[in-house]
């Protein structure tokens, strides 16, 4: 056995059973040791960016961490974006980093970078096995740091040589961490709080948004406290029979507008709200003048158990409001939009289907149909990263094999990491892929207005457009292996969308909107 071989059979023995991978030559040993390692599946993806996002997907289903194998600090860089969204989701994710053998470094090669000041910023935990004997140890506390709580990416470091020298390492078992329940305290203060305050508010995020989560948040909705969630959530469940709270809104201004009134906000699962940028002569904290604060839960707490002990401790009632089984009654015609798409999307989408949501300014209408299709459930870009959509279906898919998969992306954003076509379409992967084709940036020119900036005049515009040329999308992907279609009118989409749904394996569909 080598450092690698312990690498791998300690990943495996603590569940970690997927591999992202983009390669180089210090990581050798590692990719020769997986035909030693059966069950690990090694899934290649042609730029780190996917690779790091499709572990972020493959974590949020899985509840547990992929590993990554990037090559050293410049393949870490290329995957950074996901990372800092996987950061955001608290997703438990292994980077395996290689580096240059220890002897090696000395000399600044080419490759040679700071790999830990790389890594440090969207990392939990950070350590370089120096020597073939600490790798096992060192894999085994990777992965507990992984989960945190509240969880997130973690970054293990090997040095060539202590991949391919001998060891006697055995595998190691990781001690997992158990996310300790709110204080008795926290939900005595919590409801009496509630009880004294004229409009209180719970704002629920991370683990509270699981089905288990919303099923209790809905308890405190049937006591008449209005319950909101995050406005980007790493997972959570959406569709008929599910309670659907409240979301905060995305523009400050109009989250503000509607908080009106509040006098205390109970936080469970996440933090004091903020605007997801700061705009001249409007505020960056979202919650009301006066408004009292107060956490019940902590991201690193147990929020489902919070939620459930301040609906006791309010005499909630034990079910709640959720939403109803309405689809759309007939399929829409005309020129497509984002609306007339959203409506074939919840007519055919199958129960337990996992959207990997990057639509940008399209996904609203997908939403507002989806609100009452059958149950789903639903990835969001958690960082504000675009280019996630495609990868965190990847990692969906290999997660969960036997559910539909469908990966909801702008066309700015799907080009960020369109090499995810190539993967799903080299796994056979269950995904439906919609890129929403307006051929513009459409959320900068929104926010080219709201920063005070102005009109875009000619040169701005070069900078906004995605026009000229027209990207292919349809060429795209039956290039990389995936059949595709092009929809203009309402009737295509409906048509290929269902088709879509009826059969397994990748597909794509470019809606022109």
């Amino acid at each position: 056995m080598n450092g690698a071989d312990a690498l791998l059979s300690t990943l495996v023995a603590n569940e970690v059973t997927a591999c992202f991978a983009n390669p180089g030559t210090s990581e050798m040993q590692f990719v020769a040791a997986l035909d030693r390692s059966p069950k690990m599946r090694p899934v290649l993806c042609l730029f780190e960016g996917v690779a790091t996002g499709a572990a972020d997907g493959y974590g949020r289903i899985a509840g547990g961490p992929a590993c990554t194998l990037l090559h050293l600090g410049p393949g870490y860089g290329n995957g950074l974006a996901n990372l800092h969204n996987a950061r955001r989701a608290f997703t438990p994710i292994v980077n395996v980093i290689g580096d240059h053998a220890t002897y090696h470094r000395q000399y600044d090669a080419p490759l040679n970078s700071d790999i830990p000041a790389i890594v440090a910023p969207n990392s939990l935990w950070v350590k370089s096995a120096d020597s073939p004997d600490a790798v096992a140890g060192l894999a085994a506390e990777a992965v507990a740091a992984s989960f945190g709580p509240p969880g997130g990416p973690v970054s293990l470091i090997l040095p060539a040589d202590s991949a391919w020298l001998e060891t006697e390492g055995r595998p190691v078992i990781a001690q997992k961490p158990v996310r300790p329940a709110p204080s008795g305290d926290a939900v005595e203060a919590a409801a009496r709080a509630i009880r004294a305050a004229k409009k209180p508010v719970v704002l629920i995020g991370g683990q509270a948004c699981l089905a288990e989560g919303l099923a209790e948040a809905a308890r405190l909705q049937a006591a008449e406290v209005t319950v909101y969630s995050d406005t980007f959530i790493a997972r959570t469940s959406r569709g008929a029979g599910v309670f659907a709270p409240k979301r905060m809104q995305y523009f400050g201004e109009m989250a503000l507008a509607e908080l009106e009134g509040v006098d205390l906000m109970v936080f469970v699962g996440t933090t004091l709200p903020v605007a997801f940028f700061a705009y001249p002569n409007r505020p960056s904290v979202l919650a009301p003048e006066g408004c009292e604060t107060l956490t019940l839960a902590a991201r690193s707490e147990d929020a489902i158990v919070g939620l459930t002990a301040l609906a006791d401790a309010l005499n909630a009632p034990t079910h709640g409001p959720v939403q109803p089984l309405k689809l759309p009654d007939a399929a829409q015609a005309g020129k497509l939009n984002a609306y007339a798409a959203g409506a074939a999307i919840a007519r055919h989408m199958p129960e337990d289907a996992i959207v990997c949501d990057d639509s940008v300014t399209s996904g609203a209408g997908v939403a507002a149909a989806a609100a009452t299709a059958r149950p789903h459930e639903v990835l969001a870009l958690t960082g504000g990263a675009i280019g996630a959509g495609l990868p965190l279906a990847i990692g969906a898919a290999v997660a969960a094999p036997d559910r539909k998969v469908i990966s909801l992306n702008g066309d700015g954003a799907a080009m960020y990491t369109i090499q995810s076509l190539w993967t799903m379409a080299r796994e056979s992967l269950d995904v439906t892929v919609v890129v929403f084709a307006n051929y513009t940036y459409r959320i900068l020119n929104v926010e080219m207005q709201r920063t005070g900036a102005g009109e875009a005049g000619p040169s701005a515009k070069k900078l906004l457009d995605l026009g000229d040329p027209r990207t292919d999308f349809v060429a795209l992907a039956q290039g990389m292996g995936v059949p595709a279609v092009r929809c203009e009118t309402a009737e295509a989409f409906e048509a290929a969308f269902a088709a879509a749904m009826a059969q397994t394996g990748p597909t794509f569909i470019e809606a022109v909107i």
